[in-house]
């Protein structure tokens, strides 16, 4: 493993341990060239996915964009990292369940907002609000309305 630091080849493993319901494995690292630690991650892949973007674009899957905009969307809200990646760990498993080695960004992005609906609706809306380019405010109505009627749902539901 490269270290992030000084980009030497070499790395040696101080700790490794299971993670997230045991999905991956984390492994902590030391690097003996300039002496820096890092974490790194393993995780299973089951196979391939290429990402079909408008305009028929074509990118290779990447587990953290799905992360990372969660983040975004959940910054200074009250969630905890673990939640953010048992989400995505479930958004990932029902994308390779699909069996589809090509899956359209729209119903990756659609995924996404039910995790953030879950978890947080303030999240959820700031999220939709990039996803679908909102112009203007009655856009933000018209998805507080969404939101309500699909909670009183799932209220009833329970």
């Amino acid at each position: 493993m490269r270290c992030p630091f000084c980009s030497s080849e070499e790395s040696q493993v101080k700790d490794s341990r299971p993670t997230e319901e045991n999905a991956a494995i984390r492994r902590r690292r030391a690097c003996p060239d300039c002496g820096a630690r890092f974490t790194t991650f393993e995780r299973v892949q089951l196979r391939e996915m290429t990402v079909l973007k408008a305009g028929d674009r074509r990118q290779p899957f990447d587990r953290d964009k799905i992360t990372k905009s969660m983040q975004i969307a959940l910054r200074k809200r009250p969630v905890e990292l673990e939640q953010i990646e048992k989400s995505a760990n479930s958004i990932v498993r029902q994308l390779e369940s699909m069996g589809d080695s090509e899956v359209p960004s729209g119903q990756i992005g659609e995924l996404v907002m039910k995790a953030l609906a879950r978890l947080d609706t303030i999240a959820y809306i700031r999220y939709a609000s990039v996803y679908k380019d909102f112009s203007k405010p009655e856009d933000f109505n018209s998805l507080v309305d969404e939101l309500d009627s699909m909670q009183q749902t799932q209220e009833a539901a329970e």
